[in-house]
């Protein structure tokens, strides 16, 4: 069982096929069970077989290999990728992510890099990169099989939209002191007045948190922020100041690329932080200071509540950025802790447009494209709205800042393409009606996501409009996160598709 990639597997394909080896297949993978087999032919023992093959293959992989005649055995390795060792009720298990151990085990522990591990029966014996016996923590097993129960849901996906409101009060509870209205962050080992830039560093969903919370550092703590995809921050040539904060976001804590960006800014001694879900995860280990959202468990591949959770966090770090910078009052940062407060009720109001955007799924799952369009700090809403669309419904779909749209996304717009529109009736968002107008006037047909005062003013002629509560600011990437969402899942749940295991996907991308 073979999760990454093997760099070097052409090499090595080349090599075996000289040799004699008939490789039926094109994979990386059958290139490992070729070299060990090569090892075994020569007399080897099985595990100094397993080893020296091991020691060949270049790249991210973690390996779980059993040999015929060993049925009790099974050797164990990772290198980039994350493994998980379970035990329980006379076992042992190897799982990629301790979720996948929830009823096997009631322990776990994490192998660290570069680790082989021998495992039989209820035992397993673990060596470091060096070859040398080592112990590992063991943690309890804190996921329960009714975590992973969906209920009377019809799926995974829909049931972690609707404990958003409940996940995002059990977040916020360990970040704010409500008797005093104010943000508490856990013991850092920096002080926010000599942060000179934060770097938010991460991919897909989690990109684009990290780019709600540019907006909020930038308006709150008055820091400098880029928002970088880990990708292409890790092979870019990056300048990095010491004053600098590289906060990494990752909904599993074993995002590879993530991960990766994470290890090059340890090798330079420079901050880390994480924002994650699972706790004992890489990342929580190898990072300074972790900040854990309590979304609970998440089993749908597309992300949603660990989506809200983290912008949860985010809001709750820039605040308390904001004030150990001097750049918040006592009383601006106890305004900005009740809109906080306030999100999980509100939450609750969204959620009652379940049924309405069921109904208007049965239009936009006709369409061939969809657009989305947002400014400020609903640009990446828009952004995390249209990657939910086509990642589970399998639609066309492109989010924008709406500015933007005259620009050259306008050429797009054509009879009866549905275009969302995110935009509150209040500050800037409101030039979003102008661009809104264009698209009506092309003969797009809109759906208008604003307040009751936006909705009243702009909502004739649109083809369906959904009612928001009127929140301050920070409160609203947190509010209209939740209709995209359902009009992605009700919209892939008409077409039939598996929403929560979509094609192509997984739900903890371990390789590069």
């Amino acid at each position: 069982m073979h999760n990454g990639i093997i760099e070097n597997f052409k090499a090595l394909r080349g090599e075996l096929t000289e040799a004699g080896a008939r490789l039926e297949s094109e994979t990386d993978t059958e290139v490992v069970a070729a070299l060990i087999e090569r090892n075994l032919s020569a007399g080897m023992p099985a595990e100094k077989a397993v080893r020296k093959a091991l020691a060949r293959l270049e790249g991210a992989f973690a390996l779980a290999i059993m040999i015929c005649g060993e049925a009790d055995t099974l050797y164990a390795s990772r290198r980039g990728s994350p493994l998980v060792l379970g035990f329980g009720d006379g076992q042992v298990s190897l799982g990629s992510d301790t979720l996948a151990l929830c009823g096997l085990a009631t322990e776990v522990c994490h192998l660290e890099e570069g680790d082989f591990a021998i495992l039989k029966a209820a035992r397993a014996e673990i060596f470091d990169e060096n070859g040398k016996p080592a112990k590992r923590p063991l943690k309890p097993m804190t996921a329960t099989a009714g975590q992973l129960d969906k209920g009377n849901y019809a799926h995974f996906m829909q049931k972690e939209i609707l404990e958003q409101p409940t996940a995002l009060a059990d977040t916020l509870g360990k970040y704010i002191n409500p008797l005093e209205a104010k943000v508490e962050l856990p013991e850092l080992p920096f002080d926010f007045k000599e942060i000179t830039k934060v770097n938010l560093i991460a991919c897909g969903t989690s990109a684009y948190a990290a780019r709600v919370g540019k907006y909020w550092f930038e308006s709150y703590a008055r820091l400098p922020v880029e928002a970088e995809i880990a990708s292409e921050f890790r092979y870019r040539d990056v300048v990095i100041g010491e004053g600098e904060l590289n906060l990494f976001i990752s909904q599993s804590g074993e995002t590879l690329d993530t991960l990766v960006a994470l290890r090059h800014c340890r090798e330079k001694n420079l901050r880390t932080a994480a924002i994650v879900n699972v706790a004992g995860s890489t990342m929580t280990r190898e990072a300074d200071v972790t900040f854990l959202t309590y979304a609970g468990v998440e089993i749908g591949v597309a992300s949603t509540k660990s989506f809200t959770c983290q912008l949860m966090v985010l809001a709750a770090l820039a605040i308390g950025a904001g004030r150990a910078r001097g750049v918040l009052t006592k009383a601006g940062e106890a305004v900005l802790v009740q809109a906080l407060e306030e999100i999980p009720a509100k939450l609750a109001e969204v959620l009652y447009h379940d049924q309405a955007i069921r109904a208007l799924s049965a239009a936009v799952s006709k369409a061939r494209n969809v657009l989305y369009l947002g400014r400020g700090c609903l640009y990446p809403v828009a952004l995390e709205g249209a990657l939910k669309f086509k990642e589970i419904s399998y639609i066309h779909a492109e989010g924008y800042p709406a500015g933007e749209m005259k620009h050259g996304p306008i050429a797009l717009v054509e009879e009866d393409i549905p275009v969302v529109i995110l935009a509150p009736s209040q500050g800037v968002h409101l030039k979003t009606f102008s661009n809104m107008e264009e698209a009506k006037s092309r003969g797009a047909k809109i759906i208008l996501i604003s307040d009751a005062e936006g909705v009243r003013e702009h909502g004739p002629g649109t083809m369906a409009t959904i009612i928001m509560p009127s929140v301050p600011d920070i409160a609203l990437p947190l509010l209209y996160a939740v209709p995209v969402q359902l009009l992605a899942y009700h919209t892939a749940v008409r077409k039939g598709n598996d929403v929560d295991q979509p094609r192509n996907l997984a739900k903890s991308v371990t390789v590069e």
